[in-house]
């Protein structure tokens, strides 16, 4: 303990941000992330306020022969920090935004809701998250699943440059013409080659969308799931949705029409005027009674109000799988270990319809996985000690039954809690994978960063 005071003390003399050794005042926030099921116990915590004191933490755990570890939000994590050197990039909040260009850049600790406020009044949106309190950086290294996917693709494909920290400290500016190969691995690959301390990317001209969420009695789940596979393969790319069995606890912060029960969340975004986007959205609306239906006509702004994800830190148990299909019997599956009729601890099971300009590589192609699913299936739990086993079990239970109509494994950024690699790596083709590991290999050999997948 007192070795680790020592290097903490030495630490903090060489950069202008925070450093907390394990007895330090402070150093339980600095490894607090969203997902509480997920514990960071380094030896030290860095709170850096630039790149240069990231650059100078990682030198610093070269010197000392730390493992480094990097969390900005901490909403979905890679490996967990068990001693080593933890950098928390959340003071990294420079957002520098060109309207003309349609560009902006921002620091690592950006979240996607300070993005959204700045693009607003430019009549710009980026491509964010479901939920807007998601970090940009760690999403869009994992590629970045939006409620405008279909229409525009992932968030990796609009990057258009990066700053990073490497494994020895220095500092590199990346691009499709500067470092190559690292841009095209850190756009989707979550690969640990370096610390992005700053990323740059399009934004896109739009200024409102025609969605919202649509909630049903849990009782109507059958024929609305089995709608929704069809319903969702004829909609144009303009258009991109998601369904959901939901069971919100009885809690008072939840509405009374949904407080305590098990419910239907379609959620709905279409990029174009309402005419059209109410046409498109007829045939779910037409096929049960909702219970409360929020798709209107809205400012870009609202678009956390889609999937209301929550926005309170909280233990949760998570995980997904990629689809190559969806037919009856998929639903079925799926209804049969999630479906209304059970008593199961889980908050979620949903379906997420890919396809569209997903499936296309950007100008300059990066590592983002199994763009041809043409779905994904995600379930969350609480994870709270005495459901604990229950949670993991009950969701397993939900990938095992959908297995069959797999595309490979789990769509990275929702990994959750599977850690095996060979489960992990399931996520890119092999021959990505390949090329991520020696891009690693090639850019840390010693492997000082143990945040990424490709370890082993």
């Amino acid at each position: 303990m007192a070795t680790n005071g020592i290097a903490a003390s030495a630490l903090r003399s060489a950069i202008d941000g925070e450093v907390f050794d394990s007895t330090d005042p402070g150093f339980e926030a600095a490894c607090l992330g969203f997902n509480l099921a997920h514990e960071f116990r380094p030896d030290i915590a860095v709170l850096p306020r630039s790149s240069r004191d990231v650059a100078a933490a990682v030198r610093h755990a070269a010197d000392h022969g730390l493992e480094v570890h990097v969390q900005a939000t901490g909403h979905g994590l890679g490996t967990q920090a068990h001693g080593g050197l933890l950098v928390n990039t959340a003071g990294l909040q420079e957002l520098d935004l060109d309207p003309e260009a349609r560009s902006v850049r921002v620091g690592a600790g950006v979240r996607w809701s300070k993005v959204i406020a700045a693009a607003a009044p430019h009549g710009l949106a980026p491509l964010n998250g479901s939920s807007p309190e998601v970090g940009v950086v760690g999403y869009t290294m994992g590629g970045g699943i939006g409620p405008m996917g279909r229409t525009f693709g992932f968030a990796a494909d609009h990057v258009t440059a990066l700053r990073m920290v490497t494994a020895s400290g220095d500092t590199l500016e990346v691009d499709a013409v500067r470092e190559p190969e690292l841009f095209w691995a850190l756009r989707g690959g979550k690969c640990s080659v370096g610390i992005v301390t700053q990323l740059q990317f399009a934004l896109q001209p739009v200024a409102e969308v025609y969605g919202g969420g649509i909630f049903f009695a849990g009782q109507h789940a059958p024929e609305l799931f089995h709608a929704f596979g069809p319903w969702a393969r004829s909609l144009p790319e303009s258009t991109t949705a998601s369904i959901a069995l939901l069971r919100l606890p009885d809690a008072p912060e939840f509405p009374e029409p949904l407080r305590g029960k098990t419910t239907v969340h379609l959620r709905y975004v279409h990029v174009g005027g309402e005419q059209q986007g109410a046409a498109l959205l007829a045939p779910m609306r037409g096929t049960a009674g909702a219970l409360v239906d929020m798709v209107a006509m809205m400012p870009y702004s609202l678009i956390g109000s889609v999937h209301q994800d929550p926005t309170d830190p909280m233990p949760a148990w998570d995980a997904s799988l990629l689809l190559g299909s969806l037919d009856a019997d998929a639903i079925d599956a799926l209804l049969e270990t999630a479906g209304p009729q059970l008593q199961v601890p889980l908050i979620l099971a949903e379906l997420r319809h890919l396809g569209g300009a997903f499936a296309r590589q950007p100008e300059h192609p990066n590592a983002v996985g199994r763009r041809d699913a043409a779905f994904a299936v995600n379930v969350v739990g609480p994870y709270a000690p005495p459901l604990q086993e229950a949670v993991a079990a009950s969701g397993q239970a939900v990938l095992d039954a959908m297995e069959p109509w797999s595309h490979g494994g789990p769509s990275i950024n929702f990994r959750g809690f599977s850690w095996a690699p060979e489960d992990v790596r399931k996520a890119w083709e092999p021959g990505h994978v390949e090329r991520l590991r020696r891009i690693k290999a090639d850019r840390d050999p010693d492997s000082r960063f143990r945040f990424g997948y490709l370890l082993d």
